[in-house]
């Protein structure tokens, strides 16, 4: 590797953004690999595998940690705490990485960090675990069946209980085990510049596998990506990364040249973007969001992608737009919500994410949903999706918003979860407006 960068520092650094100092994961990781172009595809890939493994598999990392410390996981200093976790993932999960140096550069970390009288400690504890990896101890399944899920399938316990209620236990087990699945990642063509056939050939040109995807002809699953923004093909917006589910609540939308659409939490912009294609330059969308940063970030992806029929607006969906009353035939509103059905690319939602945090996300939905089905024409219609797998989110406020919305009528409502193909968890619901 590198010997003027440390990947294991960087890493180290990365969790400690995450897990200490609240930073979104998915953002950490990208602006390192995006200062750290320079380094070697294998080297960007440890980075990645090891901070994102580290993450997904936390639960169960300070549940090893805590049979071989005398010091347990939550007592201890967050550097401390950091190396420990990041090394046991290698122990575990990466064969590739001889024990000796896992060890030997955990310690070595340990020291440079300020740690060094710990750093005895460091090595007695992963030296022991290493010793011990074939024969660590887990839940009893009969005798602690949610405490076994949580442990094996790092995932928190009111999450799985949730779930088990909502969906069975042999389902929310198939919840899990997809979550830990590894995917392409999810693209769709961007009809406006090319064919699917022409952007299929453009990234096999670039050394990218390419996969189709059954179910929408203009998407696909790629891999082989060391950094996605440097794909010629990415810098010309010949494509767009959103999940398939994502894609599929613009469908659900239907739009039709010529119509004036309002997305009224648009950030970062797929699917406003996606619905003025399929507009092919007729109509309006206008993309909205809180803040001027999420604005930007539309305003970023509409150039990228030569998008010409859009605008944006920076407003809260909390608060009424009388001038936009009765003026839209479609408004999308994919509200904030939990984002449980993303934790197969979002780490660290699984640790992030609480009750009470989802009941005033469910109550927040509710309360934009209100305002802005105002701005829906006669006729028009209103897309509500989530990308999460909660009841209390999805299905139950689409219910809600039916009985006290009389002039509205539910046409669909799915609700798709990650184990029905390689797509996040999501939740869609179309409502019409009486004419």
């Amino acid at each position: 590797m590198t010997d003027s960068v440390n990947m294991r520092e960087l890493v180290l650094a990365l969790l400690l953004e995450i897990t200490r100092d609240g930073e979104y994961s998915h953002i950490a990781i990208q602006n390192v690999l995006g200062k750290y172009q320079y380094l070697e595809k294998r080297e960007r890939a440890f980075i990645t595998r090891v901070t994102e493994g580290t993450l997904e598999r936390m639960i169960e990392l300070d549940y090893v940690i805590d049979q071989y410390s005398r010091v347990k996981v939550q007592k201890m200093k967050p550097v401390i705490r950091c190396i420990l976790r990041s090394a046991v993932y290698e122990l575990k999960y990466m064969d590739a990485v001889p024990q000796s140096a896992t060890c030997n550069e955990a310690v070595k970390l340990a020291k440079k960090k300020g740690f060094g009288s710990l750093a005895g400690f460091v090595n007695g504890v992963l030296r022991n675990i290493g010793r011990n990896l074939s024969d660590i101890s887990y839940p009893d399944e009969e005798k602690e069946p949610i405490k076994s899920l949580s442990v094996r399938y790092s995932t928190p316990e009111w999450m799985i209980e949730q779930w088990i209620s909502e969906y069975g236990r042999e389902k929310t087990e198939e919840i899990l085990r997809a979550f830990l699945e590894k995917t392409g990642i999810s693209i769709r063509t961007n009809l406006v510049k090319n064919s699917p056939k022409e952007l299929r050939k453009s990234l096999e040109a670039e050394g990218i596998a390419v996969r189709e995807n059954r179910e929408i002809p203009y998407a696909f699953y790629i891999e082989g990506v060391d950094y996605l923004q440097a794909l010629k093909s990415f810098q010309d917006g010949l494509f767009y990364v959103q999940d398939a589910s994502s894609m599929k609540a613009v469908i659900e939308a239907a739009p039709k040249e010529g119509d004036y659409v309002i997305d009224v939490c648009a950030a970062p912009g797929g699917k406003s973007v996606h619905i003025a294609e399929l507009m092919h330059g007729t109509g309006h969308v206008q993309a909205r969001d809180l803040t001027e940063y999420k604005i930007g970030l539309i305003e970023q992806n509409q150039k990228r992608c030569g998008i010409s029929n859009l605008s944006t607006l920076q407003w809260d969906a909390r608060i009424r737009d009388a001038s936009a009353v009765e003026k839209a035939d479609i408004v999308i509103a994919d509200l904030p919500c939990s984002g449980l059905g993303v934790m197969r690319k979002k780490k660290d939602i699984r640790f992030k994410m609480t009750p009470e945090k989802q009941r005033q996300l469910a109550a927040l939905q509710r309360e934009i949903l209100h305002t802005v089905s105002e701005y829906v024409k006669p006729g028009g219609k209103l897309v509500y999706s989530t990308c999460t797998i909660s009841r209390k989110e999805n299905e139950d406020n689409a219910l809600w918003f039916v009985e006290n919305h009389p002039q509205f009528a539910l046409e669909r409502m799915e609700q798709i979860l990650p184990a029905d193909g390689a797509c996040d968890g999501f939740f869609i619901a179309g409502l019409r407006k009486n004419k």
